[in-house]
């Protein structure tokens, strides 16, 4: 599904990643967690190209998405993703936003795209949200909004960049509650997340970054009882 091969990322003098190789399986929820400033959201990026990897490679079902000719389009038809501040249009409702990229992009009939975008406002619960504008809405509702906007295109996997932590602490379970129930659809997700324990329950392999550096790739029950490196354990010591 998706293969990180040897990636390295500069911001000018500043190596944010530092050689990352992973592999994501159609149907796998990963989780990257790691200090702030470790990488992981530039790596997240990284994966629909919002970030151009400075070396490595990134394929995607087999595509390497880091070539000059790639078409971006088509890869972000395919790659998903769900930001920290929802990313909104202001001027646009909540029908507006979830149609203009299928319109726009996949070229999907105006009634058909009103009719998929329905159907997924349900599924976050938020059908009564149709033609309000984003201003009006909670961060919850919001964050729903664009995880159904995201949805909208058919992605084959969707990134979520630490999706809760621009939440109140109210609204954070909302929010996730919705990406438990996506979870059970068989949807490829990759999350960096600082919620540890929904981290542990939901994911099947957590991913532990460092300073730009992949300490650890290990199942949950394993990285949190037992992680082998000593990074992690302080890491951990920290947080839970």
């Amino acid at each position: 599904m998706i293969s990180v091969k040897n990636v390295y990322k500069e911001f000018g003098a500043l190596e944010v990643l530092k050689g990352v190789s992973l592999d994501i399986h159609k149907g796998e929820i990963v989780a990257i967690i790691g200090p702030s400033g470790s990488g992981k959201s530039t790596l997240l990026r990284c994966m629909n190209l919002l970030e151009k990897p400075s070396g490595g490679s990134i394929f995607i079902d087999g595509q390497d998405i880091t070539q000059k000719k790639v078409d971006l389009m088509s890869v972000r038809e395919k790659v998903g993703m769900v930001f920290q501040h929802f990313n909104l249009f202001p001027h646009m409702t909540v029908l507006g936003n979830m149609t203009y990229a299928p319109r726009k992009v996949k070229k999907v009939p105006p009634k058909q795209a009103e009719k998929k975008a329905l159907q997924l406002l349900e599924q976050v619960g938020l059908s009564d949200k149709a033609n309000v504008y984003p201003d009006t809405l909670s961060g919850g509702q919001k964050q729903r909004v664009a995880i159904a906007r995201a949805l909208a295109m058919d992605p084959e996997v969707i990134l979520f960049d630490e999706p809760t932590s621009a939440l109140d602490p109210e609204m954070v379970k909302e929010v996730l509650g919705v990406i438990k129930n996506l979870a059970d659809t068989g949807i490829t997700m990759v999350l960096v997340t600082h919620e540890m324990g929904f981290a542990r329950e939901l994911a099947d392999r957590i991913c532990f970054l460092d300073e730009g550096i992949l300490v650890e790739d290990a199942p949950p029950d394993v990285f949190f009882s037992t992680p082998k490196s000593d990074r992690a354990r302080v890491f951990l010591e920290k947080v839970l």
